[in-house]
């Protein structure tokens, strides 16, 4: 969870206290799922339908708009355009288990973009609140619970 969506630590009387951010993940019919947090949707599907993409392929693309707010953000501090920069995110799987082994990320500058920074926009795409937790990850507890329908 990243702070600017609403988490927010502080320390009370020498404890520390953590804010959890809720989503609510339901189900709108045919293979879609979605999640829904803070006034946003963002939805999912499954093929063949393919409505939207899939929840793994929204988790991979995070990877890279992450890291893409980070290179963004390095830019517009330095008064560099951001026209004409991209990130290009290789996904590397291996074949036999189909698990994602390693990703690149290729940030494309154009001609004009500053050498001297070249290094510092790498570093600032490394601040990535996403591939930090995946270096880190969090524990997970999985639960069930009965509620009434709404």
């Amino acid at each position: 969870m990243h702070p600017k969506d609403g988490n927010k630590k502080i320390t009370l009387c020498n404890k520390e206290i953590q804010f959890t951010m809720e989503m609510i993940i339901d189900f709108p019919g045919g293979s879609r799922v979605d999640a829904h947090f803070g006034g946003f949707t963002i939805p999912t599907d499954q093929p063949p339908a393919a409505s939207a993409p899939t929840p793994f392929a929204t988790f991979l693309s995070s990877i890279g708009t992450c890291a893409g707010i980070y290179v963004l953000g390095f830019c517009r501090q330095r008064g560099i355009p951001s026209d004409g920069i991209r990130i290009v995110q290789r996904i590397n799987s291996n074949p036999l288990t189909h698990m994602v082994e390693q990703i690149d990320l290729e940030i494309q500058v154009p001609p004009a973009f500053p050498d001297k920074y070249r290094d510092s926009l790498i570093r600032s795409a490394e601040l990535c609140a996403v591939k930090k937790h995946l270096e880190n990850p969090p524990v997970f507890d999985i639960t069930t619970t009965k509620v009434e329908l709404a």
